[in-house]
């Protein structure tokens, strides 16, 4: 069933030849959906269509297919993360150590799906017979206001890795692998396009922390002489990667754009309620130039080159359905 294969011109990955090298195993959706095994379905279609984000139509059979086993195999790693650390804790003979939450990160383009993905598995693992506590936090809120990147000419590079505050990320993440209670978030609205000012998410020490957002797996430029320079990904023990070809995310992106432009962008406190009075051709000529000029670029220089460094590679295919799945070798 499992192909030892390099992603080749399937995935993207030219120098991986079939055969050698290739970090991953390769899989068909077919295949992975057999790994499900008895994982039952937790989510009804009603639910899930509650979960999913506008343009993406998955459904029960698409959580069947893949998302069980995904919830399946992440069971697996933590349990043994859990295992590891009562190992740890005895070999240290350490007292009083607190367990800290096994943290998966989702990365991923813009209009690629990773909202939705973040949302059935975080609802697929509350629902183990564990019944863990699952917490959600999205990077956009630490995106720094558009008062700050306006004030340094950012704005058209908005969602690039110098448009976070990568310094409160870590911040944010240290607290939560420490074991702290009641660490905060901060909260971003899609409607005002910003950065809620004095709103907080609170994050209390839950089992298992989704944290999802564009460059999560983002890494920095090395020091000359050695110094420990923490990346946001250092503190997560899994991590996923919602791919699509680049033709397919432009579609989506387009679609999502207009679509939005007959429903959330119609409320006057909408950052892009302008877009609404336009000619349908002239805000699809915006959709187009927003792609073209910021995501696109963003997706070539920052998010695709992050996409080796993911556990899991979950690539889409036409209408949002997964196609192939790659998983890390151990």
């Amino acid at each position: 069933m499992k192909r030892d294969t390099g992603f080749g011109e399937d995935i993207g990955l030219d120098h991986f030849r079939p055969g050698t090298y290739s970090p991953y195993r390769i899989f068909s959706a077919e295949e992975w959906s057999r790994f499900r095994a008895d994982t039952p379905l937790t989510l009804t279609a009603d639910e899930i269509g509650r979960l999913r984000s506008l343009n993406d139509p998955i459904d029960v059979d698409e959580v069947s297919r893949i998302y069980l086993a995904v919830s399946r195999l992440l069971s697996a790693h933590v349990e043994a993360t859990q295992l590891l650390f009562k190992q740890r804790t005895h070999f240290l003979n350490a007292q009083n150590t607190t367990k800290t939450p096994f943290v998966i990160g989702i990365a991923g383009s813009v209009a690629v799906g990773k909202s939705t993905t973040a949302r059935v598995l975080q609802e697929l693992l509350k629902r183990w017979p564990s019944s863990p506590k699952v917490d959600l936090v999205t990077t956009d809120g630490f995106l720094y206001p558009n008062a700050t990147l306006r004030r340094d000419s950012m704005m058209d590079r908005k969602g690039f890795p110098e448009s976070y505050d990568i310094g409160q990320v870590l911040r944010f993440l240290s607290a939560i692998k420490a074991g702290q209670p009641n660490v905060q978030a901060p909260l971003y609205s899609h409607l005002t396009y910003d950065v809620l000012p004095g709103e907080f998410q609170t994050v209390d020490r839950p089992d298992i922390l989704i944290f999802e957002g564009i460059n999560v797996l983002q890494v920095r430029a090395l020091p000359e002489d050695g110094k420990i320079v923490p990346f946001v990904s250092d503190f997560f023990d899994f991590s996923i990667y919602i791919d699509a070809p680049e033709e397919l995310i432009h579609k989506w992106y387009v679609e999502r754009f207009m679509r939005l432009r007959e429903t959330a962008f119609k409320n006057p406190e909408s950052f892009f309620n302008r877009y609404v009075t336009i000619s349908e051709d002239a805000a699809r000529a915006v959709a187009e130039g927003l792609w073209q000029n910021i995501n696109l670029k963003n997706l070539r220089e920052n998010i695709l080159p992050t996409r080796p460094r993911a556990d899991l590679i979950l690539k889409k295919g036409e209408n949002h359905l997964i196609e192939q799945v790659a998983l890390r070798k151990l």
